[in-house]
């Protein structure tokens, strides 16, 4: 794997990049179908210092099941040595005062099991206090009292890290040395989605260069380590869903793919619409792969814990763009019977779709001629950022109609080639979610310029994941939403002939042309756009 010559060091040196050993190459090509961003500090801390196998029973059973698809974990713990002599990570903390090192315990399990193991790193967390994770804190921590040119003002009341600050970028570097030492891992992610911002606010594509050297500094270390034991060391980092988002929170992508820094992008956390092609333009002529990611607990707006049709849609189309792979974040690692067996009080387990999608939702042809669900991105939910990352808000929903006829015009990805299916194997619905209509309204609804006769009104429609007129709440919490007995939805649905659809972007319109009386701030709001493919299986129709 090419290292891109000499590199720029902090302190506008040059020195030659230590030689990545002859197995780095293999390292960085290896098959990634999925990939689980695994944040396992809730399951240790419940479960710590007296059941192992109960454990391991959470963590590993999707990756053991039969037919699994996941081929990498990156161990998103958190602090496992100490800082300044002190482990933050009180979970870790009451195994070690038994004894057992559980991180070198979980990554010898996931080695056994051929898995590769990525140690994840947070770029900026939110303070870890007497409660928990920002709990029970009433001043601020004292590293950052300390060191106050190390912070970022910011949505945080403690302020986040600030990688402009160079004594900041020398002590993360340490940290992260001692991990890349101390245990046996495959490399390491620099997760930027956790938070947002890591610079200036105000000047963050300004001040681009400082995280651009952190960057740098991390993947000499890890090539430094990485001669030093013989084995390969790669660098991955998860930044924002597109090159846009990337420049507005001070990420210059470009310059990391050019400078071969990194060996993989994971892309975004908690959008389905992801530029592949963009990063592909960025990164072409090197080896750099891409992975988008799917966080299902800080969820897109609108689908959380969402069926298994709506997981092989989003994955399908990623792969049909040309991903190397697939991510999650924020999924169960075992189902709620598993979790229920094993003694979890506080874990509930994932939905059945989240099973499902490990086994399948990692390769075009294990997803070929499957049920899927396509959907139009939504806005909001995410107010722990500051920057780009992770709130979607250039999503195109919720979008009022004009009440003039005009359309609302939305594009919609498909992987499947739907055209090239007989009429009689696939029926396609295209089905529209809309707040403040009446009986009597009137929708047209059009795939890629042809309209299609609807079906069906809904005028009693609910969807306990809609909120309107009511203010959105955050994404994330207990997952737990009640449907509200007084909702009035409208759910617009119309079969959509096949031949209509295209492989890759489609033309969604949808228009009112005929309304009530109305008046002015009454507008009809698009909640939802979604296109369903069904496929027969009777009569020998279609071979699974």
């Amino acid at each position: 794997m090419g290292m891109g010559g000499d590199l720029p060091v902090e302190g506008g040196e040059n020195m030659n990049v230590v030689q990545a050993v002859s197995s780095h190459a293999d390292a960085a090509n290896r098959r990634r179908r999925m990939i689980v961003q695994f944040d396992v500090l809730g399951e240790m801390t419940e479960l710590y210092g007296h059941d192992i196998d109960k454990l391991l029973a959470f963590t590993f059973h999707f990756a053991d099941e039969r037919g699994s698809q996941i081929d990498s974990i990156i161990w998103d713990i958190g602090e496992c040595i100490p800082l300044e002599g002190v482990m933050a990570n009180a979970g870790i903390r009451k195994w070690k005062e038994q004894g057992i090192d559980i991180v070198a315990v979980l990554l010898d399990e996931a080695g056994k099991r051929g898995l590769e193991n990525i140690w994840n790193h947070r770029i900026s967390e939110v303070d870890f206090g007497p409660g928990g994770l920002g709990l029970g804190m009433e001043e601020q921590s004292r590293l950052k009292a300390e060191h106050p040119d190390w912070v970022v003002k910011s949505w945080w009341w403690q302020g986040l890290w600030n990688l402009a600050s160079s004594d900041l970028r020398a002590y993360k570097l340490a940290y992260l040395r001692g991990i890349a030492e101390q245990y046996a891992i495959d490399g390491i992610q620099l997760d930027f989605s956790r938070h947002v911002p890591c610079l200036p606010v105000g000047r963050q594509w300004e001040c681009r260069e400082h995280a651009t050297a952190f960057v740098d500094m991390v993947r000499r270390m890890l090539l430094e380590v990485e001669a030093a034991q013989g084995r390969p060391l790669l660098l991955a980092a998860k930044v924002p869903e597109n090159p846009a988002g990337c420049r507005i929170d001070g990420l210059d992508v470009a310059e990391w793919a050019e400078r071969r820094l990194v060996d993989f992008f994971s892309l975004g956390s908690r959008t389905i619409d992801v530029d592949i092609a963009a990063f592909r333009r960025l990164t072409e002529g090197t080896s750099i792969k891409l992975y988008p990611c799917l966080d299902d607990h800080h969820a897109t707006d609108g689908y959380r814990h969402p069926p298994i049709e709506f997981f092989r849609g989003v994955f399908g189309n990623w792969l049909q763009q040309g991903a190397d792979g697939v991510q999650t974040f924020n999924w169960a690692s075992a189902t709620a019977e598993v979790y229920a067996r094993n003694g979890s009080l506080r874990y509930q387990g994932g939905p059945p779709s989240q099973r499902q999608a490990y086994l399948e939702a990692g390769s075009m042809e294990t997803l070929r001629r499957k049920d899927k669900q396509f959907a139009v991105e939504r806005r909001g939910g995410y107010p722990w950022a500051e920057g780009y990352f992770n709130r979607n808000d250039g999503a195109p929903l919720p979008a009022a109609l004009a009440n003039d006829g005009r359309r609302l015009e939305l594009a919609l990805s498909v992987c499947d080639d739907v055209a090239a299916c007989r009429e009689e194997a696939v029926g396609v619905e295209l089905a529209v979610v809309l707040y403040g209509a009446r009986p009597g309204d009137r929708l047209a609804l059009c795939v890629n310029g042809v309209t299609c006769e609807v079906e069906s009104y809904d005028y009693e429609w609910k969807d306990p994941q809609l909120f309107s007129p009511a203010p959105q709440p955050a994404s994330g919490g207990s997952g737990v939403y009640e449907v509200n007995p007084e909702q009035r939805l409208l759910r617009v649905t119309a079969p959509v002939a096949p031949g209509l659809c295209k492989l890759g972007a489609n033309r969604i319109g949808i228009g009112a042309v005929k309304r009530l009386p109305f008046l002015p701030g009454k507008d009809i709001v698009v909640e939802k756009v979604e296109l369903a493919l069904r496929y027969k299986r009777e009569a020998g129709l279609l071979q699974e």
